[in-house]
């Protein structure tokens, strides 16, 4: 063999061994975290890479805060959690958090907030922390504004029922405040919901599909027992109560800056004691016949109000609505970053 076949094979094996040092690597973590270094579990002793992966194989929770023990991928060295190997002296990641114990070669911004008692990701100067809500924010709420709802991260998603103050998952911030996963937020939509499933508040503007319902309204005439029948409301979207015309396609909130669908009927207390006095007054054969009228007459309201559109939840008592009317609505979308 000459000497330049010599060279070219030395060449090919360098390139070879290059590529096996690349792929060792690569595979280096799991598909949560990409790290040298795996945790001893301090809840069973196994060995797992991080806690999700316990988590998914075992029928019980890992806290990694209380992680005293890792063995380095490199050297296959037990020792105490540390920031860099005490045999080799390899960095176990990038970014190295040992309040929460978090070692992550992927580069996503992370930064530990102390407030919060977790790492999140998205860059500290692009979050901050809120009191009230006790959660981490964008900083454009900062200047904007944003509705405190306290201590509202560390309870569970009202879709799902998932932690969200520790979850992996990007929250969606509605008007309302109350947090939802982004992807329950999305399947909602996709599902008709627009209101908040907690208050139910609606969670996008809704002008378009208000002035849809509006001509609505105007192309279809009530039958003339229903012309002068009034209802009271209660808007979900601005609170107020109001006295308005019953009509199939829904109950519009009188307030001139609102002016919703998101309503509901309500009963006045005067009109409901008024009717206990004077069923009371009356003798029991008379009260058994107005009963069965008044049963009949709400029956029919009640087939009213459901018979059109009880699918967008307009009218009636729905707590949510949809947009199988084929108006579009607008969102303006405001998500909350997660914990890394």
């Amino acid at each position: 063999m000459d000497k330049k076949s010599k060279i070219q094979k030395l060449k090919l094996n360098s390139n070879n061994n290059e590529e096996n040092i690349s792929a060792n690597n690569s595979v280096r973590g799991c598909t949560h975290y990409k790290r040298k270094a795996k945790f001893v579990s301090p809840c069973c002793g196994k060995i797992y890479v991080c806690r999700y992966c316990h988590d998914d194989n075992e029928d019980h929770t890992f806290n990694r805060k209380n992680v005293t023990q890792l063995i380095c991928t490199e050297c296959d060295t037990r020792q105490k959690v540390q920031m860099n190997c005490e045999k080799c002296g390899i960095r176990f990641g990038r970014y190295t958090c040992l309040i929460c114990n978090l070692f992550d070669d992927d580069d996503k911004a992370q930064y530990h907030c102390d407030l919060c008692g977790i790492c999140r990701v998205g860059g500290k100067d692009r979050f901050f922390h809120c009191e009230v809500c006790n959660m981490c924010l964008p900083i454009q709420l900062k200047t904007d504004g944003h509705r405190c709802v306290e201590n509202v991260s560390r309870s569970n998603c009202a879709v799902c029922l998932e932690d969200i103050h520790t979850s992996r998952i990007p929250c969606h911030i509605p008007s309302c405040g109350h947090l939802l996963h982004r992807t329950c937020f999305e399947q909602l939509l996709c599902s008709g919901y627009y209101a908040c499933p907690t208050c139910q508040q609606s969670m996008l503007d809704m002008k378009q599909l208000w002035n849809y319902l509006d001509n609505e309204v105007i192309i279809t005439p009530m039958p003339k027992e229903y012309e002068n029948f009034y209802v009271d409301i209660l808007c979900k979207d601005c609170h107020q109560e109001s006295n308005v015309k019953f009509h199939v396609v829904g109950l519009k909130c009188q307030n001139v800056e609102c002016g919703g669908y998101n309503t509901t009927r309500t009963q006045k207390r005067t009109e409901t004691s008024s009717k206990a006095a004077a069923s009371t007054s009356t003798s029991s054969s008379t009260s058994s016949s107005s009963d069965n009228k008044n049963d009949e007459k709400n029956e029919e309201e009640d087939d009213a109000a459901s018979g059109g559109r009880r699918g967008n939840g307009s009218s009636g008592s729905n707590s949510s609505f949809g947009g199988d009317s084929g108006a579009a609505c607008s969102s303006s979308s405001i998500d909350r970053n997660h914990i890394a």
